[in-house]
């Protein structure tokens, strides 16, 4: 029986201290590098609302103007609801279209916020040439990269 107990005892295994520090340490370097990436994919995601939002006016936009003999005279925030129900134009729980300017015969500018509020997204059509740019124009923040997207 002392001989077992013995054998038991002289079996045990386990980690030293210096193991276990060893693990955690290489834990929070991953932590480290991983963390930051996965950080930015909620600005990424809340610019890619934005931006969907602004092709989803983009349409009703067009269908203003089959509705108006190829102008876009007279679009407005309030007409667009009107093609699309989910198209938001005030401030909420998500992204929203801020802005129509220079809504003429031949173009309009759409502008769409992102829920975050710090990211703008516009796609101009003037004259059949489209453009879209985007704020802020430096470096890259979410879905932003030079002012254009």
């Amino acid at each position: 029986m002392r001989a077992r107990l013995q054998r038991i005892r002289n079996n045990e295994e386990g980690f030293t201290l210096i193991e276990v520090l060893v693990v955690i340490v290489i834990i929070g370097v991953l932590a480290a590098i991983a963390l930051p990436s996965f950080l930015n994919q909620t600005n990424k995601a809340t610019d890619a609302s934005a931006k969907e939002l602004a092709h989803t006016a983009e349409i009703a936009a067009e269908t203003y103007a089959t509705d108006h003999s190829g102008s876009y005279v007279g679009l407005q925030l309030s007409s667009l609801p009107q093609y699309d129900a989910t198209i938001q134009i005030t401030s909420g729980s998500g992204a929203w279209v801020s802005a129509i300017t220079n809504a003429t015969g031949s173009g309009y500018a759409i502008t769409t916020t992102s829920a975050n509020g710090n990211d703008s997204f516009t796609i101009t059509r003037l004259n059949g040439f489209m453009s879209r740019t985007c704020a802020p124009a430096t470096g890259i923040h979410g879905g932003c990269t030079n002012g254009t997207w």
